[in-house]
C-alpha cells in the first residue's frame, strides 16, 4: 500500500457533488431555498427512525440527527454510500459543520435542571453536548472521516466558512475529500430571535473534479468561499455600502468575475447596519432574502442554486456583528 499522498487540489480543482437538504419546508435544494416559513414551535416532521435508523440516534441531538440525515442524502447523491470502506481513504477524508443554535435549547434545558435537581440529574446520554463540538462528532465516526472534523460558530456566516475552511485544508494537503454544511434547531420561545428560528441542515460533498469525472457523475458546479469583516460602526456610515462594494468586487475579481460579467446575486440579510450596508452595496438587481436567527439560510440558497446552475452565482451574506462571507458558484464548464 502506497503511503505518500497525492497532491493537493487548488480551489478551481473543487467541485461540489452531492447535496443533502432537511428541513421542516421540503428535501429537496431549491424547495427548501424557496420556503418562507420557519416554524417556531416543534413538529413531527422529523422522524429519526424514519431517516437514519431505528437504534443508536434516540438520544442525540436533534440538530446532529438532521445534519446526519443531510450527509446521509449528500453522500448517497455524491455516490459515495461507504466513504470508508478503504483504511487509507479514511485519513484523507474531512468534515466541517457550522452552526449558531444547535445547542442553545439543549444547553438552556441542562442550565435548569443544574439549577433545579443538581449536575446529577443530569442525562448521561446527553451531557456531553455541552460542548458544541461534539455535534458532529457523530458523523466522522459513522462515516470514518479521519482528516479533522471541525465546528464553526461564527454569526450568519458558520455554514459558507465550514466551506471556506474545508477548500483551505484540501488546498493545503490536509484532506482529499470534504463533507461541509450547517445545522440547525429552534431556539428556545422567549430567547432572542426565537421568532426567526431556523431548524434543518444542508450538508454538501466537495471533492476533486477528477474524481468526480473517474466516476462518471457531472457534479453541479464549483463553490468558493471567503469570509470577510466590516465593523458595525463603520458600515453604519454613509461610507459603509462603498466599504462593502469594494470589498465584494475585490473577492470576484480574484476569482474571475469582472464588472461587466452577468452573475446573479442572493443576498441573504437582517435588520441591522451591516445588512443595510450589504444591501446597498449589491443593488436592486439582487435577490434579497430574510435570514434566519442562525447559519442555515445562506447554505439552504447555495444548495437551491447549485441544484439550478446555468451561470454564475453570487451568494452573499451578514451578520450585525460585522461578519460578511461571499460564495460564488459557478457551472463546471464556466471558464472561470
Amino acid at each position: 500500500m502506497s503511503t505518500s499522498s497525492p497532491a493537493p487540489s487548488t480551489g478551481d480543482d473543487l467541485v461540489i457533488s452531492g447535496i443533502g437538504v432537511v428541513t421542516p419546508w421540503a428535501d429537496t435544494p431549491v424547495a427548501a431555498a424557496a420556503a418562507t416559513g420557519r416554524p417556531a414551535e416543534p413538529g413531527d416532521w422529523f422522524d429519526h427512525r424514519e431517516r437514519l435508523g431505528r437504534r443508536g440516534y434516540k438520544y442525540l441531538p436533534t440538530a446532529t440527527q438532521y445534519f446526519l440525515a443531510a450527509a446521509k442524502h449528500a453522500l448517497a447523491d455524491a455516490g459515495e454510500t461507504r466513504p470508508g470502506s478503504d483504511p487509507e481513504d479514511e485519513q484523507r477524508r474531512g468534515a466541517v459543520v457550522g452552526t449558531n443554535s444547535a445547542a442553545v435549547a439543549l444547553h438552556e434545558s441542562m442550565d435548569h435542571t443544574v439549577m433545579a435537581e443538581g449536575a446529577n440529574a443530569l442525562s448521561p446520554a446527553t451531557a456531553p453536548y455541552f460542548s458544541i463540538n461534539l455535534f458532529g462528532s457523530r458523523l466522522a465516526t459513522e462515516h470514518s472521516f479521519r482528516a479533522f472534523n471541525l465546528t464553526l460558530t461564527s454569526p450568519r456566516v458558520a455554514g459558507l466558512e465550514a466551506l471556506e475552511t474545508g477548500a483551505r485544508s484540501i488546498a493545503a494537503g490536509r484532506a482529499s475529500w470534504l463533507l461541509a454544511g450547517a445545522t440547525e434547531e429552534a431556539l428556545p420561545a422567549g430567547h432572542p430571535g426565537a421568532a426567526a428560528s431556523e431548524r434543518g441542515a444542508v450538508a454538501l460533498v466537495m471533492e476533486p473534479v477528477a474524481k468526480v469525472r473517474e466516476r462518471g457523475t457531472a457534479g453541479y458546479g464549483r463553490c468558493r468561499v471567503r469570509s470577510l469583516f466590516l465593523p458595525p460602526e463603520v458600515a453604519a456610515t454613509p461610507e459603509g455600502p462603498d466599504r462593502v462594494r469594494e470589498r465584494i468586487a475585490a473577492v470576484l475579481a480574484g476569482q474571475g468575475i469582472g464588472p461587466g460579467q452577468e452573475h446573479r446575486v442572493i443576498a441573504v440579510l437582517d435588520d441591522s447596519p451591516v445588512s443595510a450596508a450589504v444591501a446597498v452595496a449589491v443593488g436592486p438587481r439582487a435577490d434579497l432574502v430574510t435570514a434566519g436567527a442562525g447559519a442555515l439560510e445562506p447554505l439552504l440558497q447555495v444548495a437551491g442554486a447549485l441544484a439550478g446552475l446555468s451561470g454564475p452565482v453570487v451568494v452573499v451574506t451578514a451578520a450585525r456583528e460585522g461578519n460578511l462571507a461571499v460564495a460564488l458558484l459557478t457551472p463546471l464548464d464556466d471558464v472561470v
